[in-house]
């Protein structure tokens, strides 16, 4: 029914820049913003407390991936513990939470072309998401070189901007400004989740993987990179500009940098743009695999053809069409967030699930069975609470 194969054309740096992108993309330059402006300083307690839940569940996916191997799709993970009608609602799932993520990450573009004073920005948005799927028709080649370019756009400078602010940091800036809640630490838990989500995306296209044992290996060193960079950042962020003054911006990060660097947050949203278009290339990546595998299981032929380069080119599409039309439904950056995490919890929870059921050694059950059950708690407290 193909007109093309997969290229294996994906070695270990491919897979972290995927994994990376996905995850730093839109949130860490929104987020810290949103989170300071319900918890104040106390925020950096719920960084911590997703920083943990997120590894636990990384972990669980990287062992189950390991064993599987090239053969370790999403589908193929569930279903060898849950077997095939609930790793279809549960692959789904995650592939609406790929959606929405798209859509996520475009309106965070548009909140940083907003500092610059841009409007019609959902025309704007609609026109990256377009440009971004023409890159992936062109292969995994392509987006894989586009992908290492924009991981290096933006990291660099947020190691960079790290290192300005902490000379900045002021003791009085972390005291407390707002009264500690649970039920405010546990909406910030919820909004925070959305910046670490993505890290999967790593283990997702095995079979244009050169080596699929990397898959377990490169989400190791995004889940670190990750960690590092977003506990350092919000501690310099928070430090040197004071949770009020990031509470009341769209763009926090380049708030907080122009405030002791003149005009640098000019240059600050412009690397808040090219991490998001970073991420955006990463979710194409991953939702148009998992809709072809989806395709594929059951044999829906238009969705599963490959094209001549190797791509799935009418789910790639189709992810597309969807991610404009959440865009219309909704460009609200916090709500297609919190929807995000919502659908993406679930296959994070069962991710650990299976991980618990598939290995018997203790260590690694202990690992998994906290990971399920820190990323239940944090989704059933969600809809007790929200």
């Amino acid at each position: 029914m193909a007109d093309g194969t997969y290229k294996r054309a994906l070695g270990q740096i491919e897979l972290v820049s995927l994994g990376i992108g996905g995850t730093i993309g839109s949130g860490i330059f929104v987020v810290p913003g949103i989170a300071a402006g319900i918890m104040g300083p106390a925020s950096l307690i719920a960084w911590v407390i997703v920083a943990i839940s997120a590894t636990l569940v990384m972990v669980s996916l990287a062992w189950a991936s390991s064993r599987l191997g090239r053969g370790g799709t999403f589908f193929a993970i569930y279903r060898s513990v849950f077997g095939r009608e609930a790793s279809t609602v549960l692959v789904v799932l995650y592939l609406v939470s790929c959606v929405l993520g798209v859509a996520t990450i475009a309106a965070g573009i548009g909140q940083y072309l907003s500092y610059f004073g841009i409007a019609h920005l959902i025309v704007i948005e609609v026109a990256i998401v377009a440009v971004f799927c023409c890159i992936n028709l062109m292969g995994v080649s392509a987006s894989g070189f586009i992908e290492n370019i924009l991981t290096v756009l933006k990291i660099l400078p947020l190691v960079i901007i790290i290192l300005v602010l902490v000379p900045f940091i002021r003791p009085e800036n972390l005291a407390p400004t707002v009264p500690f809640t649970f039920m405010g630490l546990f909406a910030t838990i919820i909004i925070v989740y959305w910046p670490f989500t993505g890290f999967e995306i790593s283990a997702i296209p095995v079979d244009e993987m050169r080596d699929p044992t990397s898959a377990a290996r490169s989400l190791v060193i995004v889940m670190a990179t990750v960690t590092a960079v977003y506990l350092l950042l919000n501690l310099a962020l928070i430090g040197s500009a004071g949770s009020p003054a990031l509470a009341g911006s769209q763009a926090p990060v380049a708030t907080a940098i122009g405030f002791h660097l003149p005009y640098a947050g000019y240059l600050v949203a412009l690397v808040g743009i090219f991490a998001m278009l970073s991420a955006m290339n990463a979710y194409l990546v991953a939702s148009s695999r998992v809709l072809h595998t989806l395709a594929c299981e059951f044999s829906i032929r238009d969705l599963s053809r490959l094209t001549r380069n190797g791509t799935p080119g009418v789910a790639l599409v189709t992810c597309c069409v969807a991610t404009v039309a959440m865009l219309f439904f909704s460009n609200s950056f916090s709500t297609l967030a919190v929807l995000t995490v919502v659908a993406t919890l679930v296959p994070y929870i069962f991710f650990c699930a299976g991980a618990f059921l598939m290995f018997h050694e203790a260590r690694r059950r202990i690992v998994s069975g906290i990971g399920a059950g820190m990323s239940a708690a944090i989704l059933v407290l969600f809809f007790l609470f929200h």
